[in-house]
Parts: C-alpha cells; structure tokens; sequence
C-alpha cells in the first residue's frame, strides 16, 4: 500500500511503543513527532495514511487536528473512556488500555479503507470543462437541427460514434461539428 502511519503523543516513549508494535507487524511508521505541528507537517507531505495520536498534544487537541487532516488521511485516537464518550462517531477510536491485536487489525483495515477510496476516486472520470462541454452541446444542437434528432438522440449518436471509433466524446464532438461544416 502507498499509505503511511504518522504517530503523535505527548510523551515520546508512548509514540515509540506505539511504533515499535506496528514495525514488528509489518507496518511502515513514517514519523514519530510529539506536536500536533510537527504531524500534520509530516502528514502534509504524504499522500494517504493514517494519523495515530492522543486526545491533547502540547498545541492542539485531537479535534483541531482533524479538522486540519487532508483529504486521505484518517486519524486513529488512543485514549482513555472517559474521552472516548465525548469523542464525535466520525474518529475512530481505542481505548486504553488497548491489545495489540486491535491495533493492528483496525490499522490495517484502515490502510485498506484507504486504498479502496483512493483507487475508487482515480476510477472517477475528469469532469469535462467548458470548453469540452461546449463542443458536445454545439454538435448536438447541430445534429438536432440538421438531421431532426432529440436531444437524447443526439447525444447517444455523438456517445455511439465515440465509442465505435475509440475516441473520446470530445473528439467525436469535434469531428462532427468539422464534417457538417464542412458540407456548407
């Protein structure tokens, strides 16, 4: 996975140990920091991950942080039940005391989560611009008025033409709105 783990705490030694575990499992830890700064500076040069950290850093508290995360990245907090209670449901949460085992398996399944997203969102077609749009709403105004289609009509024959040709709408956009110039 292209994910990364960032670990914030206030004590360092806690941010090791939690780094310690997900090293022994495998995992890639890419920063240990101390500051809520520091992390979401780490995070900001990553491009998917996970933000492990406690309820209060020295300079913010875990609500502040997420609302400062990027788009792909998820933030696990680890703190006691009294904390967990007031937590929103939106943050995934453990408790601490915790078992390794939790953290591990609710890692992983967030560096899954995360992969599917990413490569769902790259799976999204680019919206069209004004220019592209353009085109296709121009070559269907002329395939309306000149061969006396629907809209709808015009628009499945520009979309089966692009597809029998292996070009793009816009090119097919293009290459109608060139032909019937051209019979002028």
């Amino acid at each position: 996975m292209s994910s990364s783990i960032v670990i914030a705490f206030r004590k360092i030694e806690d941010a090791k140990k939690i780094r310690a575990i997900l090293t022994g499992h495998g995992f890639g830890v890419t920063a240990v920091c101390t500051t809520a700064a520091n992390a979401l500076a780490a995070v900001s040069e990553l491009d998917s991950g996970v933000l492990i950290c406690g309820y209060r850093l020295p300079d913010m508290r875990y609500q502040d942080i997420a609302q400062c995360l990027p788009k792909y990245f998820e933030m696990l907090l680890l703190a006691s039940a009294r904390v967990l209670s007031e937590a929103p449901p939106d943050v995934l949460s453990l408790e601490l005391p915790m078992r390794t085992g939790d953290l591990v398996n609710t890692v992983n399944m967030m560096l899954t989560q995360l992969d599917r997203r990413r490569r769902k969102d790259k799976k999204k077609p680019k919206p069209r611009t004004w220019k592209e749009q353009n085109y296709i709403s121009n070559a269907k105004l002329l395939l309306m008025q000149r061969n006396h289609l629907s809209e709808d009509e015009a628009y499945r024959y520009i979309q089966k033409c692009s597809m029998d040709s292996g070009n793009s709408m816009v090119e097919t956009a293009q290459m109608v709105l060139m032909l019937m110039y051209e019979e002028i």
